[in-house]
């Protein structure tokens, strides 16, 4: 069984990916940026824009048939490492009881330079 899930982000068609793929009891949900309604929501929010980043991948989880306690693996990417603490505060609030594997990465850029933070999120059903 393989089933797609889309968030309706404008680069879904124009890439090619869905926002979450469910194959059996596996779920991984692609790089989430701070996108709401084609715009970055919360600019210069780093805080912010990770807590809506978590959101979206959540809402994407739960449509594929998963819930956040499924989550076994999470990958912060920012664009300034230094700021790491902002993005850790609102993972913790997702996931301070579950505790997946959880990696932050300095990446060079983002397509869209508003962009402070894009998250993955990796899933297994129990």
């Amino acid at each position: 069984m393989k089933k797609l899930v889309s968030s309706g982000s404008p680069f879904e068609n124009s890439i090619g990916f869905s926002r979450a793929c469910r194959i059996g009891n596996q779920i991984a949900v692609a790089g989430t940026a701070p996108i709401k309604n084609g715009k970055t929501a919360f600019v210069g929010d780093l805080y912010n824009q990770t807590k809506y980043c978590l959101a979206v991948s959540a809402r994407a989880i739960e449509e594929a048939g998963g819930g956040v306690e499924d989550v076994i693996r999470t990958r912060i990417m920012l664009i300034d490492i230094g700021r790491w603490e902002d993005a850790a505060k609102a993972h913790c609030e997702f996931f301070s009881d579950i505790k997946p594997a959880c990696t932050f990465v300095e990446v060079k850029g983002l397509i869209d330079p508003e962009w402070l933070v894009e998250i993955e999120v990796d899933c297994v059903l129990s």
